[in-house]
C-alpha cells in the first residue's frame, strides 16, 4: 500500500514540474522569482554595503589618489572625464555577484526545490538576473549623488541621463550571464569570484575608463576601441557629457546582444546539467 501511494505523489510531483511552458508564462515565473531575490537581498546589510560602498570608494580612490597625476592637476576635468567611466565599471564588476550567489543556491539544494515546483525550467536563472537590477539601481544611484556632491555636473537633458542609466543596467545584466554560466560550472562560490575577476579585471583596466586612450600604445588603444567596457563609458559620456553617441552605442549594443546570445543558451545547457 505504501508503494502505491509514494507512485503517485513522485508521478504527481514530475508532471508539476514542466520543462516547457509559454514564453508570457515563463516571464511570470521569472518576475516572481526576481522578487523573491530583490526581497532577500534588501534583507541583507552586508550586501547592501557591498552596493553602496565599492561605488564610493572607487570614485574617491581615482580621483583624488590619481586623478591629479593623470589629468595635471585638472581635477574637475578628470572628474567629468572619469565618472561615467567609473559607473561602467562599477556595474560590470557587480555583475559577478549573480554567479557566486547561483553557485552557493546550487550547493545548498534551492535548485532541487526549484525542479519539484510547476515553473518554467529558465525561471530560476532569468529571475536572478532580473533580481539584480535593485543591485544596480542603488550601486548607480549612490555613485551619482557622490559625483555630485564632487562636483560632477551632467551636460545634458534628464532623458539622456535616464538613457544611460537604463543602458548601464542593460549592459551589466548581459553580461551577467557569463557570470551565472561560470557559477553553473564552478565547484564553489570562491571559484566563481577568481574566475570572473579574471576576466573583468582585464577588460576594466585595458579600456579608456580611467584615461584617454590616445595615451595607450598602438597595439592595446586597437583593443581599448572595440573593448565593451571602453564602448560603455564612451556612449555613456556621450549621454552624460555631450558628444558622439552613435557609434559607440551600436558597439555597446553588439556587445550586449552577443553576450545573450552566447552565454544564455550556455547558462540554461550548464543549469539543466546540475538539476538533472
Amino acid at each position: 500500500m505504501s508503494a502505491q501511494t509514494i507512485a503517485p505523489a513522485r508521478t504527481t510531483r514530475q508532471a508539476a514540474a514542466p520543462l516547457r511552458v509559454g514564453a508570457a508564462r515563463s516571464l511570470r515565473h521569472s518576475f516572481a522569482l526576481a522578487g523573491r531575490g530583490a526581497t532577500k537581498f534588501m534583507k541583507s546589510p552586508l550586501q547592501l554595503t557591498d552596493v553602496v560602498l565599492t561605488p564610493v570608494i572607487s570614485l574617491l580612490m581615482f580621483v583624488y589618489l590619481f586623478g591629479g597625476a593623470i589629468s595635471g592637476g585638472h581635477d574637475h576635468a578628470y572628474l567629468q572625464m572619469v565618472t561615467p567611466g567609473v559607473m561602467v565599471m562599477t556595474v560590470f564588476q557587480a555583475s559577478i555577484g549573480i554567479g557566486v550567489s547561483l553557485n552557493a543556491d546550487a550547493s545548498t539544494g534551492m535548485f532541487d526545490r526549484f525542479r519539484s515546483m510547476p515553473i518554467a525550467r529558465s525561471a530560476p536563472l532569468v529571475g536572478a538576473v532580473l533580481a539584480d537590477f535593485v543591485r544596480y539601481a542603488i550601486c548607480l544611484g549612490t555613485l551619482l549623488v557622490l559625483a555630485l556632491i564632487m562636483g560632477y555636473r551632467v551636460g545634458t537633458d534628464p532623458l539622456s541621463t535616464l538613457a544611460a542609466l537604463v543602458l548601464l543596467i542593460g549592459f551589466a545584466l548581459s553580461f551577467s550571464w557569463l557570470s551565472v554560466y561560470i557559477g553553473m560550472l564552478a565547484k564553489t562560490p570562491g571559484s566563481v569570484q577568481g574566475l570572473m575577476t579574471v576576466v573583468v579585471l582585464p577588460l576594466t583596466f585595458a579600456s579608456n575608463v580611467f584615461v584617454p586612450d590616445r595615451t595607450m600604445p598602438g597595439w592595446l588603444h586597437a583593443w581599448s576601441d572595440i573593448n565593451p567596457v571602453s564602448l560603455m563609458a564612451d556612449t555613456v559620456r556621450g549621454l552624460l557629457n555631450g558628444g558622439a553617441v552613435a557609434d559607440p552605442l551600436l558597439g555597446s549594443l553588439g556587445w550586449m546582444a552577443g553576450m545573450v546570445a552566447v552565454f544564455f543558451p550556455l547558462a540554461m545547457r550548464a543549469y539543466r546539467k546540475n538539476v538533472g
